[in-house]
C-alpha cells in the first residue's frame, strides 16, 4: 500500500493518471487473490469518508466491491467494472507491463484500456460526485475473475436488493471508445473429458482409444455449427449473424504406438440474443453422456465428463430510451448497435437492471503486449462521468 493515500485530502489530490498508475502496478490475475487491489481501493474511498462494502466471493481471497456516493434511498446509476486483467507471460512488452510508461499521450502497461483506464476515471471522479449535491445516487460496483467467464459478479448482482434501492441503470466501463454500446453475444465454453484405456498400438483391441470418440463429439460440434449458421435464429447486428460452436482446442495421447487413454475438447459456443448458450451446449453434453452409456452398454471402458470453463448471457439492447439517450448526451457519441466480444453487461440485463457498454479505451489494444490508454480518453472519460454527476445533482 502507497502512503499517498493515507490521508483524506491526499486521497482529493490523485488524479485519473495517478490512479491508474497505482492500480496498473498492482498485478490482479484471475482465478487469483485480489486482497492488494482491494485493499488499496477500499482505502482510497475510505480516505474521502465513503464506505465501502467489501463481498467476499466464494473463492478464497476474492472479493467483489460496493460503494454509494449520495442518497441510498434513492433510485441512482451503477458504474461497473472488473479489477483483474490478463497475463503477461509470452507477451513482447518494451515496457514492464506493472509500471505505467507515458509516451507520446499513451499511457502503456496492462490493463489500461481492459479496464483500470475506466475504474481511474470513475475513483478520480468520487470527490467531484461528493461536492455535486447529488439528488439521486452513484454506486461503483467493481467485481473479480471477469476475464475468466465473468465468475465474480454474480455474487455481487445477487447481493445488489440489500445493498441499494432498484437501480436506474447500469454503465459497464469496458473499452468502446466511449461510444455507447447496446448488444453482445453470450458464451459458454466447456471442458469435455473422455477417459480410455491405455495399450500398445500393436494390440489395439486390448485398449480404449479416447480419441475416437472426441473427434466423434468435435463432429457433431461442427455440424451443429452449420446448423446454427443455416437455419438458426439471426440478427444483423453481429458479424457472423448467428450463434456460433467452434472446438478450440484439442489433446490426447502422448506416442503414436501408443492407444490414447484420455483427450480432452474444449469447445466454445457463443450466441445471439434470445438463444441460450447453455441450452446450445446441453446438446453436446448430452451426445457425449450418450456415448459414455453406449459404451458402457458394450463394455468398453471409456469414461466420460465435462466441466464449465465460462459463462454470460447475451446482451440484448435495452428498451429504456431514456437511458440511451443519457448515455449519448454524456459521451457526446450515438450509440453502436453491437460488438463482437462479451462484458458483464449480459448479467446485470439478465438482473433486470437496464444496462449499456461505454469506456475509454479500444477492445482492439486490449490483452496485447504495449496495451495502453490515451491520456485525453481519460479526460474524456473523466468529463462524462462529471456530466453524470451534473446529472443526478439537478434532477
Amino acid at each position: 500500500m502507497t502512503n499517498r493515500i493515507s490521508g483524506h485530502s491526499d486521497a482529493r489530490g490523485l488524479s485519473a493518471v495517478d490512479i491508474l498508475a497505482e492500480l496498473v502496478a498492482i498485478d490482479v490475475l484471475p482465478g487469483h487473490a485480489n486482497t492488494r487491489m482491494v485493499d488499496w481501493i477500499s482505502t482510497y474511498l475510505s480516505g474521502l469518508g465513503v464506505p465501502v462494502e467489501t463481498l467476499p466471493g466464494p473463492d478464497a481471497g476474492r472479493s467483489n466491491l460496493f460503494a454509494t456516493i449520495g442518497p441510498r434511498d434513492k433510485a441512482g446509476y451503477i458504474l461497473s467494472g472488473h479489477m483483474d486483467v490478463v497475463p503477461v507471460e509470452g507477451q513482447p512488452w518494451t515496457s514492464n507491463p506493472f509500471k505505467l510508461t507515458q509516451t507520446d499521450g499513451r499511457l502503456v502497461g496492462r490493463g489500461t484500456s481492459d479496464m483500470k483506464g475506466f475504474l481511474a476515471c470513475v475513483l478520480a471522479s468520487v470527490p467531484l460526485f461528493q461536492s455535486s449535491g447529488l439528488s439521486r445516487p452513484i454506486h461503483l460496483a467493481f467485481s473479480y475473475d471477469e476475464e475468466i467467464g465473468c465468475r465474480g459478479v454474480p455474487h455481487m448482482i445477487e447481493k445488489l436488493p440489500d445493498l441499494c434501492t432498484s437501480p436506474l441503470g447500469c454503465l459497464v466501463g469496458e473499452p468502446t471508445g466511449l461510444k455507447p454500446v447496446l448488444a453482445h453475444k453470450g458464451k459458454q465454453a466447456r471442458s469435455f473429458v473422455f477417459q480410455g484405456k491405455s495399450a500398445h498400438s500393436s494390440t489395439p483391441g486390448l485398449g480404449e482409444n479416447a480419441i475416437y470418440p472426441a473427434a466423434d463429439l468435435i463432429t457433431h460440434a461442427r455440424k451443429l455449427a452449420l446448423g446454427l449458421a443455416e437455419t438458426g435464429p439471426r440478427d444483423d447486428r453481429f458479424d457472423p449473424p448467428f450463434t456460433t460452436v467452434v472446438a478450440g482446442v484439442v489433446s490426447g495421447g502422448s506416442a503414436v504406438n501408443i492407444i490414447p487413454e484420455n483427450c480432452v475438447v474444449d469447445i466454445e459456443v457463443r450466441t445471439v440474443p434470445g438463444v441460450d448458450a447453455g441450452g446450445v451446449m446441453k446438446i453436446l453434453v448430452e451426445q457425449q453422456i450418450e456415448m459414455g452409456r453406449a459404451a458402457k452398454e458394450e463394455g468398453r471402458s471409456l469414461g466420460v465428463s465435462s466441466q464449465l470453463l465460462s459463462s454470460y448471457p447475451a446482451l440484448a439492447p435495452t428498451e429504456n430510451t431514456e437511458l440511451i439517450a443519457l448515455a449519448e448526451q454524456l459521451s457526446g457519441s450515438a450509440a453502436v448497435q453491437s460488438v463482437s466480444y462479451g462484458t458483464e453487461a449480459g448479467l446485470f440485463a439478465g438482473a433486470g437492471i437496464d444496462t449499456v457498454i461505454c469506456g475509454p479505451g479500444d477492445m482492439s489494444r486490449a490483452h496485447k503486449a504495449d496495451e495502453f490508454v490515451l491520456a485525453e480518453e481519460l479526460d474524456s472519460c473523466t468529463a462524462m462521468l462529471a456530466g453524470l454527476a451534473a446529472e443526478l445533482s439537478s434532477s
